[in-house]
């Protein structure tokens, strides 16, 4: 099982698992209860159940690299281009907008 945190703005919004069955995704309940808390994205909108896919959610791929850039972790990394989960964990700590994927 892996995790990671799904940070939007600096503050924890979440908790994305990938387990043998499926991914889930769950926001965190101190982050719905904040002043303003903004959803991860429309296909994930904020509420209390968490969310479950046999594939990793298409918002969460899009944050993967692509390309020539994908090619480049592939070589220097050594991840597999079909470790959707592991290439998230490396590559998305610091993503273009407001959302960081960090390890647990």
């Amino acid at each position: 099982m892996r995790q990671a945190k799904i940070i939007i703005d600096q503050s924890l919004a979440g908790i994305l698992t990938e387990n043998e069955e499926a991914y889930i995704f769950e926001y965190d309940e101190d982050y719905l209860k904040s002043k303003s808390p903004k959803p991860v994205s429309l296909t994930l909108p904020l509420q209390k159940e968490s969310f479950k896919s046999e594939i990793l959610f298409p918002f969460f791929d899009g944050l993967i690299p692509e390309g020539w850039l994908l090619d480049i972790v592939h070589k220097n990394w050594k991840l597999n281009p079909r470790d959707r989960m592991g290439l998230l964990l490396a590559t998305c700590k610091d993503c273009i907008g407001n959302i960081s994927v960090r390890p647990l």
